[in-house]
C-alpha cells in the first residue's frame, strides 16, 4: 500500500539523496578461494539495488515525448478496476486499500471492508474528510488521458496493471469527490488543483506517472508542465519504470 508520507518524500526536493546504492563487486575467484584460518567466514554482500530515477522537474518534463493524442477506441471498461488489490484475502479492493493507506487517522474496518470513522486530507483542495464515502480514488493520469497518450496500444493486462497500480505511491490518490469530478480527464493544461500549495507536487507526480508508464504529452500539456517546472525549480521527480 501507499502512504501520504511516501507520496511526499518521493516528490520533495531530495537534492541530498544518492541516485544509486553502490556495492563493491564480488568475484567468483574470491568466493572459491580457501578462507584463511585467521578470518571468519563473511556472507557475500547482497546485489546492489538501484534507487528510483531522480530528476529535477524541468529535466523530467524534458524527457516526455510530445505526440498528438489519440482518443479513438477509448472505453473506461477497457481499464479493469478495481481488482482485489495487493492482498487478495483482506476483502478490500484496490480502491479501499488506497483509502486505508492514505488515512491520517485510520478508520474501523468491518466485514466486507466497510469503513467507518477515520480522517483524510485531500491534497487537491486541502479539505479534511471524515467519511470514506466522500472520497474518490483518482488516477493521477486519468484513464482517458492514459489511453490518449499511448494506452491505446496496450493489451488488457497492462491496462489493468495501470488501473490498479499500487507499486508506485503516485499513480493513485484519495481525494474529495468534488475535486476529482472537477478534474475529470483533464491534463495540466486544462486543470490544476485548487490548492496552490500542491501544484508543484502535482506537476511532479503527473510527470513521474507518465514517465513510469512511458506515456507521451501533447503540445499544450508539455508547455503547461514546462511553465510549472519554471515556477517550481527545487521540485524533484522520482519514478521507477513499470514492469
Amino acid at each position: 500500500m501507499i502512504t501520504n508520507t511516501v507520496r511526499g518524500i518521493l516528490t520533495a526536493a531530495l537534492t541530498t539523496l544518492p541516485l544509486f546504492a553502490i556495492t563493491p563487486a564480488v568475484h567468483a575467484a574470491d568466493l572459491l578461494a580457501p578462507t584463511p584460518a585467521s578470518f571468519s567466514p563473511v556472507a557475500a554482500a547482497p546485489a546492489p539495488v538501484a534507487a528510483p530515477a531522480l530528476l529535477t522537474l524541468s529535466d523530467a518534463v524534458g524527457q516526455l515525448p510530445v505526440a498528438t493524442e489519440q482518443r479513438e477506441g477509448y472505453r473506461r471498461e477497457l481499464y479493469k478496476h478495481w481488482n482485489k488489490g495487493l492482498n487478495a484475502t483482506d476483502g478490500c479492493d484496490t480502491r479501499r486499500e488506497v483509502i486505508l493507506s492514505e488515512a491520517v487517522e485510520s478508520p474501523q474496518v468491518a466485514t466486507g471492508c466497510k469503513l467507518t470513522g477515520g480522517s483524510w486530507t485531500s491534497a487537491y483542495d486541502g479539505d479534511t474528510v471524515t467519511d470514506a464515502g466522500g472520497l474518490d480514488v483518482d488516477h493521477m493520469v486519468p484513464l482517458a488521458e492514459v489511453h490518449d497518450s499511448g494506452g491505446f496500444a496496450w493489451d488488457a493486462t497492462r491496462r489493468e496493471a495501470y488501473a490498479n497500480d499500487q507499486d508506485s505511491p503516485l499513480t493513485l490518490i484519495a481525494v474529495t469527490a468534488k475535486s476529482n469530478r472537477s478534474k475529470s480527464d483533464k491534463d495540466p493544461a486544462q486543470w490544476l488543483p485548487p490548492s496552490a500549495d500542491y501544484r508543484c507536487q502535482y506537476a511532479a507526480e503527473w510527470t513521474a506517472t507518465k514517465l513510469r508508464w512511458t506515456l507521451a504529452a501533447d503540445a499544450a500539456e508539455f508547455q503547461a508542465l514546462q511553465d510549472l517546472a519554471a515556477e517550481c525549480p527545487t521540485t524533484m521527480v522520482a519514478y521507477e519504470p513499470a514492469s
